[in-house]
């Protein structure tokens, strides 16, 4: 018998599978009985490349942001216990630096640049910790650039 292959994503759950025709076959409706189960599990995340329509999250106002750009990101952080924790710790640095350079947008780099200044350790992936604050709603990319949203600055409680 000849060898096929098949891959097969629902929600955010991939399936790929060589084999036999009819093994294969046998996996693929076990997987579909399933479908509604994974998509409850694991929906699908927005990408903005092939979406349809836009998630609105709101900018986060900065207005009142003098306690905040008056610390150095290094009392900042400490005042937030957030020296360790990677996607808390991207997020605090982004709403410090918008607040004390009044940028409405920023990138992954000032963000390291500006711990790097701070002398604080780097992240490990400055990329996947913004995707994971985008994908949390906290923050929203912009082309390019990126911005801390209103969602982003409650949940850090500033």
């Amino acid at each position: 018998m000849s060898e096929s292959k098949i891959e097969i994503k629902i929600g955010e759950i991939k399936f790929s599978g060589e084999g036999e025709q009819e093994w294969l076959s046998k996996q693929l409706d076990k997987i579909l009985e399933k479908s509604e189960d994974l998509i409850k599990l694991a929906p699908a995340v927005a990408n903005s490349k092939n979406q349809n329509h836009t998630i609105e999250h709101q900018v986060a106002d900065f207005s009142n942001s003098s306690e905040i750009s008056s610390q150095s990101l290094v009392s900042f952080l400490k005042s937030k216990n957030v020296t360790v924790a990677q996607v808390d710790k991207f997020l605090d640095t982004s709403i410090w630096l918008e607040a004390k350079e009044k940028k409405t947008r920023l990138k992954t780099s000032d963000i390291s640049s500006a711990l790097k200044n701070a002398s604080q350790t780097k992240l490990n992936n400055p990329s996947d910790t913004l995707n994971q604050n985008v994908g949390k709603g906290f923050c929203e990319k912009d082309g390019k650039e990126y911005f801390v949203t209103q969602e982003g600055k409650d949940h850090m409680n500033v």
